[in-house]
């Protein structure tokens, strides 16, 4: 899939590949839906909504993919970069909260 593919998927396309790839590795782990749903803390039935893509809170998620084994999946999402390029330049406290972009003076 070419990057320009995939900037244009829906959220409700990522929900399905993404509920797909759940599944996908789920099989190849041997587990049945109950095994994984029982280990993840949540009903099968919510484990079936995931791998369907109908929808899942974020926490449903995250106790999938840890019962998975797969909690380095979290860290790829947003990583946390080590070196901000801008505390290399000046004197600065880490920044706590991004600001609104500055309008142009008149």
């Amino acid at each position: 899939m070419t990057n320009a593919t995939q900037q244009h998927r829906t959220s409700a396309e990522l929900e399905v590949e993404l509920g797909e790839r759940l599944k996908t590795l789920r099989i190849h782990r041997n587990l049945d839906q109950a095994t994984l749903a029982e280990r993840a803390g949540i009903s099968p039935r919510t484990l079936r909504n995931l791998e369907n893509g109908a929808g899942s809170s974020l926490r449903t998620l995250i106790q999938v993919v840890r019962a998975l084994g797969r909690e380095s999946w979290l860290d790829v999402i947003a990583p946390i970069p080590s070196i901000n390029p801008l505390m290399l330049t000046r004197a600065a406290a880490p920044r706590q909260r991004a600001s609104k972009p500055r309008g142009k003076k008149s």
